[in-house]
């Protein structure tokens, strides 16, 4: 049995990720601790960045995992893409949608990046991607960030009116923490 620990304050990452590992056998963690999160281009620059900076911090004895991701809208040329979360706390949903005003191409994607870091396994890093499009107007109430908004391909809901099983059908996070955690029992299996 491992033990990762998922650096994250946000509980409903938390909750979909420990949902996924239990599929697998593996026990996730929160681990409220300041990570360092660059400004880059690059969402995998972030979270490469962020998930160094805390195995460093706890003394490389952990096994740990770091989480970014970001929304892309075709219309706005990939924005707010790696700056979603400032974007999200600065003009949020009302301002997305403002921005997509009179706009019929509403596709967009969001992209997750998942790196690992680990005293026995090195650093690995895993992607997810689920296209979808931006809703006409915000719905739901569960989930986070901007999924009251975003509506994923082979779904009529937003990620915000989906349970946790629901939404890890379809979620970039999902398919990034189901690729990481086949990797990781596939290891396990051969120690």
């Amino acid at each position: 049995m491992i033990k990762i620990h998922f650096v994250t304050r946000n509980k409903g990452k938390f909750r979909e990720v420990e949902t996924l590992a239990k599929q697998y056998g593996i026990i996730v963690e929160q681990l409220e601790i300041d990570k360092l999160e660059i400004q880059a281009d690059d969402i995998r620059d972030v979270a490469l960045y962020a998930a160094r900076y805390v195995f460093e911090k706890i003394g490389r004895n952990k096994n740990i995992v770091v989480e970014d991701a970001g929304l892309f809208i075709n219309a706005l040329r990939g924005f707010p893409g790696p700056y979603s979360s400032y974007v999200y706390k600065t003009i949020g949903i009302n301002g997305i949608l403002k921005l997509m005003d009179n706009i019929k191409d509403r596709s967009a994607f969001f992209k997750a990046v998942v790196v690992f870091e680990s005293p026995q396994f090195g650093e690995k890093v895993f992607e997810g991607i689920v296209h979808g499009k931006i809703a006409l107007k915000a719905k739901g109430s569960m989930g986070f960030g901007f999924d009251p908004i975003f509506i994923p391909e082979g779904s009529t809901k937003t990620f915000a009116e989906m349970s946790i099983e629901e939404k890890n059908k379809f979620s970039h996070r999902a398919t990034a923490f189901k690729r990481f955690f086949e990797w990781l029992h596939g290891m396990i299996s051969k120690t």
